[in-house]
């Protein structure tokens, strides 16, 4: 099946301004060298510690950020160059929904203005018919009819993200860049939304980026999932085959750290030593070196490709000893 986005040694490097002059001595090297595919309707899951780059990668899909360099094919269009007047028809294909839901909304604005808004700027309908697209999305994501003359501050976090995937798929998009959708809400609330972007994925034939920094929860929806750590990837596959027998060690530490249901089942964390390394100065090497329990000399100099890994089900790690834990 033909990609229906596809991201090839993708970078974006920040540059980090210093001294009397403001000169760009340094790079915040957020993203720097990321290859992924996303195929229709599928759903891909981006995990990673806070700051690995994850959410800058999301927002140089949308085209938010310029990317330094790499390539961006969106339908085998490459979208990473194009100027921002002729982004607007791709607009309507790639949407995104953002982690805190009342930042993202205009407070100024009524429930049916903001999901209004991007209808009226792609010219699609008359006012007739854009106010029945608007009923029509808030029954999709579960809103009563009434929610229209209100504001986002006065729905709940959970309502507020719903008015949020209401707003994202009011343009009928392919592509949906979920950037931390559950993490700013309640445990019991974020099934809910969960459950809501599984049924409008079978309803639309939606493909999504789902970002989150917690396992447990990108295993509930992904088709597919990739781990990233300081602005590459280390290790993606199918799900069910990194769940079950991962080889990366990073990717060991993450899974470990899922909380076991079962209180007379003991779970083994695997403790990582140190911190993130800055993404300004990152190791040389692997870049998980500083922290990895297998770590050798040949870490330390030669960096790490992602290699196949065979009788894992798909599996692809970059890791000089990839293996089981």
């Amino acid at each position: 099946m033909t990609p229906l986005l596809e991201v090839n040694d993708l970078k974006m490097h920040f540059p980090v301004r210093e001294g009397l002059f403001l000169r760009a001595s340094k790079f915040n090297r957020a993203v720097d060298g990321v290859n992924l595919h996303v195929a229709p309707g599928e759903t891909l899951g981006l995990v990673g510690e806070s700051g690995c780059g994850k959410s800058t990668l999301g927002r140089c899909i949308t085209r938010l950020y310029q990317p330094t360099s790499g390539e961006i094919k969106f339908r085998d269009q490459d979208i990473s160059r194009m100027r921002n007047r002729d982004l607007l028809p791709l607009r309507r294909d790639i949407q995104m929904i953002f982690q805190d839901p009342l930042e993202s909304l205009n407070a100024r604005h009524t429930v049916g203005e903001i999901l209004e808004e991007p209808l009226i700027i792609h010219k699609m309908g008359n006012r007739q018919e854009r106010q029945k697209r608007v009923a029509e999305l808030l029954n999709q994501v579960g809103l009563p009819a009434r929610s229209v003359t209100r504001y986002p501050f006065e729905f709940s976090g959970g309502q507020r993200q719903r008015i949020g995937i209401a707003r994202a798929i009011a343009l009928k998009p392919s592509l949906i860049v979920c950037d931390e959708p559950v993490s700013a809400l309640d445990v019991s609330i974020q099934s809910q939304i969960l459950n809501l972007l599984v049924e409008l994925q079978q309803e639309l034939n939606l493909a999504y980026l789902f970002i989150a920094h917690d396992l447990a929860v990108v295993k509930h929806i992904s088709d597919r999932i990739a781990i990233m750590y300081l602005g590459r990837i280390v290790e993606s596959g199918p799900g069910e085959a990194l769940y079950r027998n991962p080889q990366h060690p990073y990717t060991q530490s993450l899974i470990s750290a899922i909380p076991v249901p079962d209180p007379h089942q003991k779970s083994q964390r695997i403790l990582l030593k140190g911190d993130v390394p800055s993404p300004i100065n990152p190791p040389s090497g692997c870049r998980f070196h500083t922290r990895c329990p297998r770590a050798t000399q040949i870490c330390k100099e030669q960096e790490p490709v992602l290699t196949a890994q065979p009788e894992t089900g798909g599996l692809v790690t970059a890791c000089h000893h990839a293996g089981p834990a």
